[in-house]
């Protein structure tokens, strides 16, 4: 049984942004001087690492495109961590962008709606340049399905071996 193009997309979307999320962290749980802040953090660390590790066996069943190219990216001549910084960032315009548009169909006050489509315009062109800078770096092949769900499971096993 394969998944639908649809709920594969779906997952794609679950995945990339929770195996980032556990990246950010982990990285961060270090830096966290207050005991009780630090618990809920591992309460999210573990939450993350469990629903990766019951959605990532989903991707056995995701379809597969016919041309099968080998797994390209540029990350080599990039420093380390610029994939991550640039999917961090990609995350928040995207959560700008539903946040926005999920704000103006709540909003009554004209005026407040102007204000709001035009930062949802904003939120739009800002994802725009970290999606086109990620994309000619190749760190965000969105034309390539199997690429794309190979690096899923890269971030994801990366993320969940990590550390913390």
């Amino acid at each position: 049984m394969r998944l639908a193009w649809h709920e594969t997309l779906e997952l794609h979307e679950l995945v990339a942004s929770q195996a980032h999320g556990l990246t950010k962290l982990k990285k961060s749980i270090r830096l966290i001087p207050d005991p009780e802040l630090q618990k809920i953090y591992r309460f999210w660390i573990q939450s993350l690492q469990n629903n990766l590790q019951e959605l990532l066996p989903f991707y056995r069943k995701a379809p597969q495109v016919s041309e099968k190219k080998e797994v390209e990216t540029d990350t080599e001549t990039h420093a380390p961590d610029v994939a991550f910084y640039a999917g961090e960032l990609l995350g928040l315009a995207k959560s700008s962008v539903r946040n926005y548009a999920a704000a103006i169909t709540e909003t009554a006050t004209p005026q407040l709606r102007q204000v709001l489509t035009r930062r949802l315009i904003g939120a739009i062109q800002g994802h725009g340049k970290i999606f086109y800078y990620m994309y000619k770096r190749s760190l965000y092949p969105a034309y390539d399905l199997n690429q794309l769900l190979a690096g899923d499971v890269r971030n994801a096993i990366k993320a969940l071996s990590m550390p913390y």
